[in-house]
């Protein structure tokens, strides 16, 4: 009696949404490689996806590619929201040799290009949800109301 040959599954393509969501990246964070543009966005996804809870987080994972999705949804809910820089600080300490220039460089090339994803009314609403600050990190104007 002969046994099987395990079978090695196939590698799976990345889906057409995804594919444009990492071309956005790089285009708006000027890498000069997709395999760059692709880590930092698994890096900051990764990292959104702890401190949007709720509706919005169901939302916003509905809106984006399979992939995105997935990196978002995964996350455990942070216990205390972050500061947009100290946001910035945590992709900073994801990703060997960056700085809080280069992190806030990766942040907002990714959340600027998965805001154009992303109908306006729920980008509203997951900035409502965050502290102050991420809105220049979306690529919005942090509009506040005057005192």
């Amino acid at each position: 009696m002969t046994m099987p040959t395990p079978r090695t599954p196939a590698p799976t393509a990345a889906s057409p949404g995804w594919t444009a969501l990492i071309d956005a990246v790089r285009d708006a964070g000027q890498y000069p490689t997709r395999a760059e543009a692709e880590r930092n966005t698994r890096i900051v996804l990764s990292a959104l996806g702890g401190h949007v809870t709720g509706e919005e987080r169901v939302a916003l994972a509905h809106s984006l590619p399979t992939e995105a999705a997935r990196l978002i949804a995964d996350q455990i809910p942070a216990t205390r929201p972050l500061t947009a820089a100290e946001f910035v600080d945590c992709v900073a300490a994801r990703v060997e040799g960056a700085t809080p220039a280069t992190a806030r460089w990766d942040v907002s090339s990714v959340l600027s290009a998965v805001a154009t994803l992303v109908d306006d009314a729920l980008i509203t609403d997951v900035l409502a949800q965050l502290p102050p600050g991420y809105a220049l990190l979306f690529g919005k104007a942090d509009l506040t109301p005057a005192s």
